[in-house]
């Protein structure tokens, strides 16, 4: 495995390889970009095959936090961490354990909520550093992120329709939801409280069907969702779905969802939703909600300006769409044109120096 060449090809700065057999501990941290302030990034426990797919992944997962916290105008860098392990079996000595790691890299790392991972998760973390973000309300933490990833992209959503129609209104639009996790289900009951008509698809059935009970809407097969024909799809499960696949059964006029990567190759598939019609809102632009949120930890949390400042996605969102339509890009293109000016503009700042103080006699 060529770890320091996967370093350099990503534009990686930093990875940290951390162990602990004793309480079952194989993690890897990746610290991509700094330029704005130290990495944030999830913390996702997964039994990967192989040491390269965990390798690659938390290479991934780094830098698309870097262009997340870069666009939600956080003063935050990317980074990411996986533990290598059965979620059955996690415990609270492994994260106490991966804490102690975090600690030592000094603040330039600070660890959230991912996959398989929670806040009870964190707050074991929390035992050990002060790094890490997303903890329990007992510990001055801010909890689930979930609503807040919601709320920000039923915002985002209501940019789409600006967009597209002329009206942030979602009143009798259509939009299908791929995925009633945590977050899926919260974004359904916004979209139901603004008027819209929902189509649900997702493997657990009993989820499903407390959809419909609550919100009305109508149930589709997991296979047959990304072909319904709606104002906008929703994807709010795993990653990767959109794709040479999927993309030509797409009747939606928007996709815009929750599921981070969305697309199997950014730039090719983001290329193929343009030429098709379709209006897609860069998954790292429209879900940053949580990471909005986690982060106000770092400087005094409130729910009210959480929920404010995930609101504002309704103006990056625009923002986005609109750079795309003047420059005729990919609204993947303009999302990191955005982003990568910014990060640019923040690191030729010079810092000022001080005159020291003179010592006192």
């Amino acid at each position: 495995m060529q770890w320091f060449e996967a370093l350099s090809e990503g534009g990686h700065e930093q990875l940290l390889l951390a162990s602990n057999p004793e309480v079952g501990l194989t993690a890897i941290v990746a610290i991509h970009n700094t330029a704005l302030g130290p990495a944030l990034g999830g913390c996702r426990l997964l039994d990967y095959p192989t040491e390269e797919m965990a390798l690659q992944e938390v290479l991934s997962l780094a830098r698309h936090m870097t262009y997340k916290a870069a666009m939600a105008g956080l003063d935050l860098g990317g980074g990411a961490a996986v533990i290598v392990g059965d979620p059955s079996v996690k415990t609270e000595a492994m994260f106490r354990a991966f804490g102690r790691h975090v600690a030592s890299m000094g603040g330039r790392f600070i660890a959230a909520e991912d996959t398989n991972t929670t806040v009870a998760d964190m707050d074991a973390i929390r035992r050990e550093t002060r790094w890490v973000v997303g903890t329990g309300a007992g510990l001055g933490g801010s909890g689930d992120p979930a609503p807040y990833t919601a709320w920000g992209i039923f915002h985002g959503m209501r940019a789409t329709m600006e967009v597209v129609y002329g009206t942030p209104t979602l009143q009798g639009r259509t939009v299908a939801i791929q995925g009633l996790g945590n977050v899926g289900f919260r974004l359904a009951r916004h979209l139901h409280e603004a008027g819209a008509s929902l189509i649900f698809a997702d493997f657990n059935e009993k989820r499903v069907e407390e959809a419909r009970a609550a919100f009305g809407g109508r149930a589709v097969s997991p296979e047959e969702i990304f072909g319904v024909e709606c104002d906008i799809l929703a994807p709010c499960a795993v990653g990767g779905l959109l794709s040479p696949h999927t993309i030509p059964s797409i009747r939606a006029r928007v996709v815009a969802g929750a599921a981070n990567q969305l697309l199997e190759c950014d730039e090719r598939d983001a290329a193929q939703l343009q030429a098709q019609g379709v209006l897609y809102v860069p998954d790292y632009v429209i879900n940053a909600g949580g990471l909005i949120s986690v982060s106000g930890e770092l400087r005094g949390w409130s729910r009210e300006k959480s929920m404010a400042d995930a609101a504002a996605i309704f103006e990056r969102a625009k923002q986005v769409l609109n750079r795309a339509r003047l420059q005729r890009i990919t609204t993947y293109e303009a999302a990191n044109r955005i982003a990568e000016e910014r990060m640019a503009v923040v690191s030729r700042l010079q810092r000022l120096r001080l005159p020291q103080e003179r010592a006192r006699r």
